[in-house]
């Protein structure tokens, strides 16, 4: 597990509850709601949050709250440049700033989710 893992890690950690770790291991994490929901045809047993995937150059994080919420958000310029599609943020480095910029939008997200009663 790299400090860069760890510390995207710790954020989404820092949101349970009301989300809840799926998967966990030194490359990869996954977090969900706690409510049974319907997600697109299928009832999942926690509506898909985020999840983080080291790679060797970065580590993945997902993020589907901008993908269904997309109008919530607004980026800066830093944050944004590591955004590839839609919803999958490459991030290389995380400076004060950007660790920031990203607890609050995953606290948007949890807000968000929250009053759509998705998780």
């Amino acid at each position: 597990m790299t400090p860069l893992f760890k510390e995207l890690s710790d954020i989404l950690k820092e949101q349970i509850p009301p989300l809840r770790i799926r998967k966990e291991s030194d490359e990869s994490m996954e977090v969900c709601g706690t409510k049974e929901r319907m997600q697109g045809k299928q009832k999942v047993d926690g509506y898909y949050f985020a999840s983080l995937v080291q790679k060797p150059k970065d580590v993945r994080l997902y993020f589907f709250p901008i993908y269904t919420h997309v109008d919530h958000f607004s980026l800066t310029a830093d944050l944004k440049k590591f955004l590839k599609g839609k919803s999958c943020f490459h991030v290389k480095n995380l400076d004060p700033e950007l660790k920031k910029e990203i607890q609050e939008m995953v606290k948007k997200g949890i807000e968000l989710y929250l009053e759509d009663d998705l998780i």
